[in-house]
């Protein structure tokens, strides 16, 4: 007896899910459209689904090329008037014409002797441009600008136009 009471109960509670399950899609059928009934009665619209925005892949060309960082080096010795007019004439010329592409660096041949054998510095205050390449040295306070500008590469001496 045991056995047949519990194949009755399996299939009855199979037949009950069954039934169950139908109950709920047609509970859930109805439900959606009544909303949908109700959502015309009031005047609220049906959303729409959203579309899928494109996104351009394609780069934006720039217009100016990438620029190098300029490393230049001033050699000095001490706190002099001249030095102290080159590293202000030098500060002038890379703003009108690197701004935020350049990199200063004071070498104080007082503090560091050894380091002007580095670069062979015979004279001071001399520039010495590390970067780009090739290396460029000019001897003085820079106060003539124009021929800093010639001695770098920037300036035309002929044509008397930047370049």
């Amino acid at each position: 007896m045991n056995i047949v009471a519990k194949t009755i109960r399996k299939k009855s509670t199979k037949i009950m899910d069954r039934t169950l399950n139908a109950a709920k899609a047609s509970n859930a059928s109805k439900t959606a459209k009544a909303s949908k009934v109700s959502s015309k009665d009031v005047g609220v619209s049906k959303k729409r689904p959203r579309k899928k925005i494109r996104t351009k892949t394609k780069t934006k060309t720039k217009t100016k090329a990438k620029r190098e960082i300029w490393e230049l080096r001033l050699y000095v010795a001490g706190q002099t008037p001249k030095s102290i007019s080159a590293f202000i004439n030098l500060k002038e010329i890379c703003e009108e014409n690197f701004k935020g592409f350049y990199k200063i660096k004071i070498v104080d041949l007082l503090k560091n002797p050894l380091l002007a054998k580095e670069d062979q510095i015979l004279a001071i205050p001399t520039l010495v441009r590390k970067l780009p390449m090739p290396i460029k040295k000019i001897i003085g306070d820079l106060s003539n600008k124009e021929k800093v500008l010639v001695g770098l590469n920037l300036f035309l001496a002929d044509r008397g136009r930047k370049t």
